[in-house]
């Protein structure tokens, strides 16, 4: 063959290429970012229930854009919505019981999580927040809200690609077992966690039903370091509570293990783990890595035991510069912290998704 016409080939086959790349990338882009969970996942719609559990009161969101405290509870952003940023879409998830957000704000990411709920109905219930089962009606709604603005099949094609998160567990085995001993009456510690687990799987077969394939799990953070629990850590105070992070391990291998099985039983799923407890684990054990100065207590208050509207009361102790905290309250972390768990989520993610 001539050079010219080897040229030539060798040309087409580079432009056809690049053309199937391009329509492979547009093919694998993200949507939106779709948030179910509790307050390590509410961008504001505790805000808008009957709840004593919001977090739109300084001195949270003082370093969100305007210094506004939208309900996040933290100083600033969430994991969800870095996740949000890093894939090429707004950076902030809105909250879908904010009358404020149209169906069109909403097409490119949307949380239904609810600060105080968990994988356990009866944990939400306790706390006035919005249940798992709610959420996932709240996003029943929306995908037809989503069918109406946009046409059926663009929808579907939507929620099919899109990226979702479940984060909770940590207050149905906080707030509803090892500190409150509400579901101690009716389960043994093992048998809750698998009840639990089991929740979480059908949490996920229920938004697989309605269109969801790409779904991200973040397991339980090391639950006997937060803050509170070192506080009151009967055994020794001040020091990480073994035993409830053995309990967090514990629940997380289920969560691992009913990751593995959807993806064989549901066809076009992936369904990942992310190993949030190994991170946050790193991070209090050696904090000057990830540029963290303080892993032992929050930055509001005494950073002891202040969550929610004790922060509020406590705002005068508040430290200077959160991005030098692990945790931002006693129970929640600070926004440098909850970017670094947002790069473990995206990473987490499939190639086609980065």
């Amino acid at each position: 063959m001539p050079l010219l016409q080897c040229m030539t080939v060798l040309l087409a086959i580079s432009i056809a290429m690049q053309l199937l790349l391009r329509g492979a990338s547009a093919d694998s882009r993200v949507p939106a970012v779709i948030v179910f969970g509790d307050s390590t996942a509410d961008t504001g719609n505790n805000n808008f229930i009957q709840t004593l559990l919001r977090g739109n009161y300084t001195p949270y969101g003082r370093d969100f854009a305007g210094g506004v405290a939208t309900g996040r509870f933290s100083n600033g952003r969430l994991a969800a919505d870095f996740v949000s940023q890093a894939l090429g879409l707004p950076p902030t998830v809105p909250a879908y019981l904010d009358p404020g957000h149209s169906i069109h704000r909403l097409a490119s990411g949307v949380s239904f999580a609810s600060a105080g709920s968990g994988l356990d109905d009866i944990t939400a219930q306790i706390f006035s927040a919005v249940t798992l089962t709610q959420q996932i009606q709240h996003f029943k709604e929306y995908k037809e809200k989503l069918g109406r603005a946009m046409g059926d099949a663009a929808a579907s094609h939507a929620i099919a690609r899109s990226l979702y998160i479940l984060s909770a567990g940590g207050s149905d085995l906080l707030g509803n077992y090892l500190l409150f001993p509400i579901r101690r009456y009716h389960f043994t510690l093992p048998e809750y966690e698998a009840y639990l687990a089991g929740a979480a799987e059908a949490a996920v077969r229920a938004i697989y039903g309605l269109g969801a394939r790409r779904v991200r799990l973040p397991g339980l953070p090391p639950l006997g370091c937060l803050p509170l629990q070192r506080a009151v850590n009967p055994a020794r105070p001040g020091d990480c509570n073994t035993r409830h992070n053995m309990v967090a391990r514990s629940f997380n291998r289920r969560l691992r293990a009913m990751a593995w099985r959807l993806n064989r039983e549901l066809p076009g799923a992936q369904v990942l783990y992310v190993n949030q407890y190994r991170l946050v684990a790193d991070m209090v054990a050696r904090p000057w890595v990830y540029g963290f100065e303080n892993s032992v207590r929050g930055c509001c208050g005494t950073g002891y035991v202040e969550t929610g509207v004790l922060c509020s009361l406590d705002n005068a102790l508040t430290c200077e510069d959160a991005d030098k905290y692990v945790f931002f309250d006693a129970i929640h972390p600070s926004e440098r912290a909850y970017k670094i768990i947002a790069d473990a989520i995206v990473h987490a993610a499939s190639p086609r998704l980065k």
